[in-house]
């Protein structure tokens, strides 16, 4: 198949690959568990996370019609999102929610499109959504994660063999489905102990005037489903 036309990238970008072996969808489930294990390799790992959630959540602020002025990622895994609008109302609740439900539905949608046997259009759409993040990063640290995990889609879609794009990309959706379960633990834990008085459950809870904790189980609740369904679709259950 011809890639260099238009017809032919555009063949490439909607056909049909082969999955791994289910013994490699195993492993890479427990690669990417190890990955959010440890606390060592979380602290690196989670950085990955950090920009599905501050990418949810700029998304989400252009969907509602914001104006998003930017994004930063910081070396110890947090990040900020600023966006300008309207500071009450539906669109700031949905872009305020978003963040620690991207990470999940990302991983959902991923395993949606495995179980389809889309491999080239997860990497190609992560790759496009990683482009339009760039553009918004504000911080040289934000950059210079974004263009690193970029890169690697970049290369692995583009100059990688078929089955090592199936195995990447089948690690990548695992991770997302189990680092999206882990940030919510944390998070809870530093609300028991009376930190994060501005994390995304605090905010909503004072945008919607509902517990902080109602907001925190639902995130768990799309965490933790996202994982099972995700799954069950990338293990052919």
């Amino acid at each position: 198949m011809d890639s260099s036309t238009a017809s032919g990238l555009w063949d490439r970008l909607t056909g049909i690959q082969t999955s791994p072996d289910q013994w490699l969808v195993i492993a890479t489930g427990l690669v990417a568990l190890v990955a959010v294990g440890p606390r060592p390799l979380w602290r690196l790992s989670r950085n990955a996370i950090t920009i599905a959630h501050e990418g949810g959540h700029g998304l989400l602020a252009r969907l509602t019609n914001r104006e998003l002025e930017g994004i930063r990622l910081h070396s110890d895994t947090s990040g900020v999102t600023v966006s300008r609008g309207k500071p009450t109302g539906l669109g700031m609740i949905l872009t305020a929610a978003a963040g620690y439900t991207a990470p999940p539905l990302l991983g959902l949608g991923g395993a949606a499109l495995l179980s389809a046997h889309r491999i080239t259009l997860l990497l190609w759409v992560a790759t496009a959504l990683l482009v339009a993040m760039l553009v918004k990063i504000r911080n040289a640290y934000g950059a210079l994660t974004v263009v690193l995990t970029g890169a690697a889609f970049v290369l692995v879609s583009w100059l990688a063999p078929t089955e090592v794009q199936a195995v990447f990309a089948y690690g990548v959706v695992w991770f997302l489905l189990l680092g999206g379960v882990r940030p919510v633990f944390e998070l809870g834990a530093k609300r028991r102990h009376g930190g994060a008085p501005d994390s995304d459950a605090d905010q909503l809870g004072r945008l919607t005037h509902v517990h902080p904790v109602v907001w925190l189980l639902l995130f768990h609740v799309v965490a933790l489903c996202s994982l099972v369904g995700g799954g069950r679709w990338l293990l052919d259950l």
